[in-house]
């Protein structure tokens, strides 16, 4: 296998843990921020349980891919940031953001009128991030972002601009907010009537997604013609129907308080959206101007990134794994 493809390969496989995590925090401060009704203190209360002892850790996955990308395909990473940087600057501001203010919801003074001002800060950065991320995706499936003889000849606010970019971003904020409704039904087992309350709010983000998912099909026609024309490869129609299927059963299992089904199904769900993306893109890292055989290092540098990604493994997941069954072993 040629070391671009195992770079490539860690690559998406880093971006999905992201999104089943990190995406997850994100959904969770969108719900925060969203939190109302008799519980909705004992809401935001459910949320910050289940997300504080991981959340800075899940971030790591994002700085993975962005150190790939930089290390493995640097022509790739230097088109993408300075063609994004606008809508990735606003992913960095809402991600400190978010950090800030819920490192001082908690340590501030514990009153109604404070708590309420930093939650809405929290959820305000939390609906921003997943946005403006989507967004950034969105733009770059466009194929609006002209790289020629090694220059970005487009400008800074093509493809990111676009309606199908904000149905990217719309759709991700959907995706985001209905993995982290469902994960907090199991942190909830030991409250029913809070249970219910994000069992309501699964489904309704559930049941959302389809027609979210529907606008961005029907806007790639127009704004991102290569990504929907991968829509008639042999894989489409299989994966488009597995993750279909996940979906049914998440929201049946939701239904029937099947919880840890659901969540099974879910990330399954997002996994295969994830990976879709992916098999919609390839070979490109900047559709239409740079696949990533063309943006790839030097093998003798892809090689050391692959015995330092490896080392480094050994590392990271027994680490998390820890991390995870020491603070979420309740949830399982």
């Amino acid at each position: 296998m040629l070391p671009e493809w195992i770079v490539l390969i860690a690559m998406v496989a880093a971006l999905i843990f992201y999104a089943l995590l990190g995406g997850a925090d994100f959904g969770g401060g969108m719900w925060d921020l969203l939190a109302m009704g008799p519980r909705a203190r004992g809401q935001r209360d459910a949320i910050a349980e289940a997300i504080g002892p991981v959340w800075e850790a899940n971030h790591v996955w994002l700085i993975l891919v962005i150190v790939l990308l930089f290390s493995a395909f640097p022509s790739a990473f230097g088109a993408i940031m300075t063609a994004l940087h606008i809508p990735l600057t606003l992913v960095l501001i809402g991600i400190v953001m978010r950090g800030t203010t819920f490192v001082f919801r908690k340590y501030d003074a514990q009153n109604d009128r404070v708590h309420r001002r930093w939650s809405t800060l929290f959820g305000i950065a939390s609906f921003l991030t997943p946005l403006m991320l989507g967004v950034t995706v969105g733009g770059l499936a466009t194929g609006a972002i002209v790289v020629k003889d090694g220059n970005l000849t487009s400008g800074f606010v093509a493809g990111w601009t676009t309606p199908f970019a904000l149905a990217c971003g719309l759709f991700t904020q959907g995706l985001f907010a209905f993995l982290a409704a469902v994960y907090l039904t199991l942190d909830t087992a030991d409250d029913p009537p809070l249970q219910n309350d994000f069992r309501l709010r699964a489904l309704f983000s559930g049941i959302m997604l389809a027609p979210a998912a529907l606008l961005v099909f029907l806007l790639a026609r127009y704004e991102a013609p290569a990504l929907h024309a991968a829509t008639l490869f042999w894989w489409a129609a299989p994966l488009f129907g597995l993750t279909s299927i996940s979906a049914l059963i998440a929201l049946a299992a939701l239904f029937g308080r099947r919880f840890a089904v659901a969540r099974a199904a879910a990330i399954v769900q997002v996994t295969l959206v994830i990976l879709g993306w992916a098999l919609a893109q390839y070979p490109d890292l900047v559709p239409g101007s740079l696949s990533f055989h063309e943006a790839a290092a030097p093998a003798n540098v892809l090689w050391i990134l692959i015995a330092c990604l490896g080392g480094g493994a050994v590392l990271l997941i027994p680490s998390l794994y820890y991390l995870f069954k020491v603070f979420k072993a309740s949830g399982a």
